[in-house]
């Protein structure tokens, strides 16, 4: 048999919305309606609902949720949008050492680095011809545009069992690091 990917109950693209003209010079602001598991995610997902550009209902997309959000939180987004967990500035307006996640290589493309549970990425510094130099998870650095955007914190979901599948009596009642029969992780 070849193998197919589960992805019936995936919940849709995790990504950013489409930059308009509001999100391009001041701010626009959604609310934090869910924090959701997605299937094949190790990360949680939080669903935004947004007012529509044109003022008439609401539009809704999916983030992966940074640590420290929660349901009913504000988020901003664009270039004023203050320096908070959650709101997603450009990344030339990020002060340098800060923590991101989600970051966009190119311009509106909703996000292509630091997106797994508890990574972040790091910004190194900013140059003066509009890029900035970014760290990865990995520790490669890349340079991208001071316009591309990026999510303030660190993904949520890090953390787990250090052992995983080891300590915790899964597949060996005998814990890897020899503590006697106590779980290390606490979840025994």
């Amino acid at each position: 048999n070849v193998f197919r990917a589960h992805t019936h109950h995936r919940k849709g693209a995790i990504k950013f919305r489409p930059v308009d003209a509001a999100e391009r010079t001041t701010y626009i602001q959604g609310v934090i309606k869910s924090l959701d598991h997605d299937p094949g995610r190790g990360a949680p997902i939080a669903k935004l609902v947004f007012q529509k550009p044109d003022g008439k209902g609401l539009e809704s997309n999916y983030i992966i949720a940074p640590e420290g959000v929660h349901t009913g939180q504000v988020i901003r987004c664009g270039p004023e949008a203050g320096l908070h967990v959650g709101n997603v500035l450009p990344v030339g307006q990020i002060p340098e050492g800060a923590e991101i996640n989600n970051v966009e290589h190119h311009p509106g493309d909703g996000g292509r680095y630091g997106r797994c549970s508890g990574d972040s990425c790091r910004v190194i510094t900013h140059s003066d011809d509009g890029y900035t130099r970014i760290q990865l998870p990995s520790g490669r650095k890349v340079i991208v545009s001071s316009n591309c955007r990026a999510c303030l914190g660190v993904v949520a979901g890090g953390g787990g069992c250090p052992y995983p599948g080891n300590c915790c009596g899964m597949y060996t009642p005998v814990c890897p690091v020899g503590c006697g029969g106590a779980c290390v992780c606490g979840t025994k």
